[in-house]
């Protein structure tokens, strides 16, 4: 059962990192599905640990921070995060066990099909002669060890595994780092004819006694640190606040320590000592089995002959007007166009501002970058058009989490070819996902836009589910033109009166919305809210939500992620129905629908119902104003409504119980793909 807080009107409301878990399990879930291919279900373990290992870095060192509040301030705030850590430690706990039994059944299953990912008490002689002439060519200088004495904490660093050693007859121990980064997790070697897969730990394991020739190796056991990932940057500080997240980034290495994984047949006391090391608590510890860093699965080798058992590729899918229109600008102004990621390709994105580069007629781009590739041709056509002599102005948001260093790096590169370069404002986040072009055709300057869910990124594109809109329309591109002079500085606060932008009109616009289904629904007109979104956590929707409910307005959401609103409350959300589609795709559009008494209105853009979305990030949402869009929109959106193969219903027991339905079998993800096709 999920922990129940309180709204402000005494309503339930689940905690976020508690329902952050139901989330993660429903990816676990996949992972134990016998209908994925084998090699994803492999892969869905590395998401789940990847995405535990962020919790612990973020979520659970907030809470810690947290913890350091004074009591009489806890009362105050409904702070209670011992309670919190410990539900989450209990939760954790149960999930890695049954990861643990994921882990082996996925292993045995591969063996029988002639992928062997092999252990200790599988190694032939053949396989410890490879291995000994891979340490020997490859390994044996690129070890670094530590004993007991020389460790400091500095020495660990997060997402990194080591092994522990211990000798014989002897309370010393030494700790060695894996270099994967360097090797690769995982090693073939092909031995009569057949290939078999050895970790790299189990390499130096079997060969490293050689360090120690005096030492008899008793035992080893890995070991992995998760660290505390937030930047603290204080109010005190003066100077360039770019420059501060610059010096900033080096401390994420050595963060606070927040979670020890470690092999579960450590000794008691190298435990203890390891504790003390590290500086932890005994709730830091996490026991497990002997490996540790599963995101290294990501990479896991397909062998030749053996892609069933990966997912079937999907082409993607060109767009029917924009892949053949001669000049893109006409095209648009001619008609608003949306795409569909991933189902359709981010090639029209980056022909977008490829033709604008070389354009004569274009003079100027804006564009907002939240996560930015390492290299892609948007990137590279904005170079061009500054090149060209376009006036290009390139925000840059250099607080998106993991990835400040690289979106700091082509903010740098912008700048000293001659654009003009802006950078975050302290303690709000620019988080749209927006592009401006302006032309001049016929001694009038033109507006072009894209508003989309989804970063300006091209790899992130091909996995993501996102949507994007083209659009020349006068109001909405001039509302655009408004967010940009905030963006730049030149605006305090904009005069909109199409778009819907955080932090100023957002949330107003949306509860407004809200008010009008109940209001319909209090009159008996027929009265509905469909929304598609990231995460719902903001107490003041939900509880608008609650009221609408109570009132008899049907409400229909999907949410990929934590959900903080309790549903199927008698009296209180019975109306209210919440599912999570988890496929090979991640869901990550944003599309708000509501009925208005049949004069629906739609919204897509970058911002969920989250308190942050709303007021303290910049965020656009568009509306749909072109009715065969509109309608394109609300069809996927029911698609997804309709799913009964990887949709989950999310409720306050957190059982994620699979939605069923005896009529027929409708993947979604598959569904829109198919829909996309035939009608374009």
């Amino acid at each position: 059962m999920n922990t129940l807080l309180q709204t402000p009107n005494k309503n339930p409301f689940v905690h976020r990192d508690i329902d952050w878990l139901s989330f993660n399990a429903r990816v676990l879930q996949e992972a134990k599905d016998s209908n994925n291919p084998l090699l994803e279900r492999l892969k869905f373990l590395a998401i789940f640990s990847s995405n535990l290992d962020e919790f612990f870095k973020v979520r659970v060192s907030q809470l810690r921070q947290v913890k350091k509040v004074e009591k009489e301030l806890h009362k105050k705030l409904a702070l209670k995060p011992n309670k919190i850590l410990k539900q989450i430690l209990e939760i954790v706990n149960k999930q890695q066990q049954e990861f643990g039994e994921v882990y082996s059944d996925i292993i045995k299953a591969l063996a029988s099909e002639g992928v062997k990912l092999i252990e200790d008490n599988e190694f032939t002689d053949e396989v410890l002669k490879e291995m000994k002439a891979h340490y020997d060519t490859y390994l044996n200088t690129s070890i670094i060890a530590k004993t007991r004495d020389e460790l400091t904490t500095s020495f660990f660093q997060g997402n990194q595994i080591y092994t522990v050693i211990t000798f014989e007859n002897s309370d010393e121990f030494v700790v060695i780092t894996i270099p994967v980064s360097e090797q690769g997790r995982f090693i073939e070697f092909n031995i009569k004819n057949e290939t078999v897969i050895v970790f790299i730990e189990d390499i130096i394991n079997r060969n490293v006694s050689a360090l120690f020739k005096d030492k008899i190796i008793q035992g080893c056991y890995q070991i992995k640190l998760s660290r505390d990932a937030e930047l603290y940057l204080d109010d005190e500080y003066e100077g360039n606040w770019v420059d501060l997240i610059y010096e900033s980034l080096s401390q994420r290495m050595k963060g606070q320590p927040t979670r020890l994984l470690f092999d579960q047949h450590m000794p008691k006391a190298l435990q203890r000592e390891l504790r003390k090391c590290l500086g932890l608590g005994k709730v830091d510890m996490f026991p497990g089995g002997k490996r540790h860093n599963f995101s290294d699965f990501f990479s896991f080798p397909i062998p030749e002959k053996k892609k069933h058992l990966v997912n079937e590729t999907k082409i993607q899918l060109k767009h029917h007007v924009l892949s053949e229109a001669k000049n893109i600008f006409d095209c648009i102004e001619e008609k608003d166009q949306i795409v569909h990621f991933p189902y359709q390709s981010f090639d029209s994105v980056e022909r977008f501002v490829e033709e604008a580069a070389v354009d004569p007629q274009v003079t100027r781009i804006k564009i907002s970058l939240y996560r930015t590739a390492k290299e892609s041709k948007l990137t590279n056509a904005l170079l061009k058009a500054i090149e060209q002599g376009k006036k290009v102005t390139i925000f840059i948001e250099a607080q998106a989490r993991f990835d400040e260093a690289n979106n700091l790096k082509w903010g740098k590169i912008f700048e000293e070819k001659g654009a003009k370069v802006l950078y975050s404002i302290r303690h709000i986040k620019v988080h749209s996902k927006i592009l401006l072009i302006n032309r001049k055709v016929a001694n009038e300057i033109k507006r072009y836009a894209y508003i989309g869910t989804g970063n300006f990124n091209a790899k992130t594109a091909k996995l993501y589910c996102d949507h994007g809109l083209f659009t020349a329309h006068k109001e909405i591109t001039k509302d655009l033109s408004q967010v940009f002079k905030v963006i730049e500085r030149k605006l305090i606060i904009p005069k909109l009166k199409h778009l819907l932008v955080s932090p100023f009109s957002t949330r107003s616009v949306f509860e407004n919305l809200i008010r009008k289904e109940i209001k319909n629904a209090e009159q008996g007109l027929p009265a509905k809210i469909m929304a598609k979104m990231n995460s719902l956590e903001d107490k003041k929707m939900i509880q608008l939500l609650y009221e609408a409910s109570q009132k008899g307005v049907e409400i229909r959401l999907l949410v990929r992620g934590f959900c903080c609103l309790v549903t199927q409350v008698k009296g209180l959300s019975e109306n209210i129905v919440v599912t999570s589609v988890v496929d090979r795709y991640l869901e990550h559009g944003r599309i708000y629908i509501f009925h208005n008494n049949g004069n629906e209105k739609m919204y897509i853009g970058s911002a969920d119902w989250m308190t942050r979305n709303l007021d303290k990030r910049i965020e656009v949402l568009t509306p749909i104003v072109d009715k065969e869009i509109f309608s394109e929109l609300k069809a996927i959106l029911q698609i997804q409504f309709n799913d009964n193969v990887k949709a989950r219903y999310i409720d306050a027991s957190a059982s994620n119980e699979y939605v069923l339905n005896e009529e027929g079998k409708i993947r979604s993800q598959y569904a829109i793909y198919d829909y996309l096709d035939e009608n374009n």
